[in-house]
């Protein structure tokens, strides 16, 4: 292991966004902490491998707060720093999606306010002192024009302008340091998930995947994030995945580029500039 790869944290990696930001970072040489309830030795960890970056997997649940604290001591413990931390842990209701109003699903969509929102607070806490200890540091968390539009109820656009939110003051204080925040818009995702809808229907999914990114698109944007100069000129915003893509030359899968949906889904709001302490 070189004395020099980059040490991340990708939470919420055993599937869907997390495994491909995770692969991705893997392919530009980082040692990744893959973490969820269900992850496995030789799925994501073997992707990072392959990739040419160095997996460890950590079974974590990040509803459990001491878990999560035994996640960060045990990367100061082995690395006596962080580089890199992306919040993607979520939980995501199988009804998550559909016409009916709120009060007609499960209550148990709510969860993500706690596995998505809250947890993504407690890992940035545990996080914080690691990130500072390093030349360098950033914390991304992944959201979705859901932020700003309605999206599949009032749980999940409150988890997600949360957490733009949270980039937003999170980067008021860290004013000073080394740490960059920022929130990622993803867009429409080529997840396994999202693929195994379309078996069966070859047409459709090319249909679809014109306007969609896969998740490794994701992490590849992290990478040169994380090697941009005017890095800390980003700190605090929500970024449009497929913006960041045309700022650094990067394409997706077959060389495609993803679409902004900025003008069909609405933008990021900006921060004030005002801060009471």
């Amino acid at each position: 292991m070189s004395a020099s790869r980059r040490v991340a944290v990708v939470t919420g990696a055993s599937r869907g966004a997390g495994r491909g930001i995770a692969a991705a970072l893997g392919a530009h040489g980082w040692l990744v902490y893959v973490t969820g309830r269900s992850i496995a030795e030789a799925d994501t960890v073997d992707l990072v491998n392959a990739a040419g970056g160095v997996g460890v997997a950590v079974p974590v649940d990040h509803g459990d707060d001491d878990a999560v604290a035994r996640l960060f001591a045990r990367v100061r413990d082995e690395h006596g720093g962080l580089d890199l931390l992306v919040n993607n842990a979520a939980v995501i209701h199988d009804e998550l999606t559909g016409a009916r109003p709120f009060w007609e699903k499960p209550v148990g969509l709510g969860d993500v306010l706690d596995v998505g929102l809250r947890s993504a607070y407690v890992a940035s806490w545990h996080a914080a002192p690691l990130l500072t200890a390093r030349p360098r540091g950033l914390i991304v968390f992944t959201s979705s024009p859901g932020s700003v539009c309605y999206m599949h109820g009032p749980a999940y656009g409150a988890q997600k302008a949360g957490i733009d939110k949270m980039a937003a003051d999170m980067a008021v204080d860290f004013g000073g340091t080394t740490v960059t925040c920022v929130s990622i818009w993803m867009g429409i995702l080529l997840t396994e998930r999202l693929r195994s809808a379309f078996a069966g229907k070859p047409d459709a999914l090319v249909a679809t995947a014109e306007h969609a990114e896969t998740p490794e698109f994701t992490g590849h944007l992290i990478d040169a994030l994380f090697a941009d100069p005017e890095l800390t000129a980003l700190s605090g915003h929500s970024l449009i995945g497929a913006e960041l893509g045309l700022r650094y030359g990067i394409t997706d899968e077959g060389g495609r580029r993803p679409p902004s949906h900025r003008e069909m889904l609405g933008s990021p709001r900006e921060p004030s500039a005002v801060v009471i302490r």
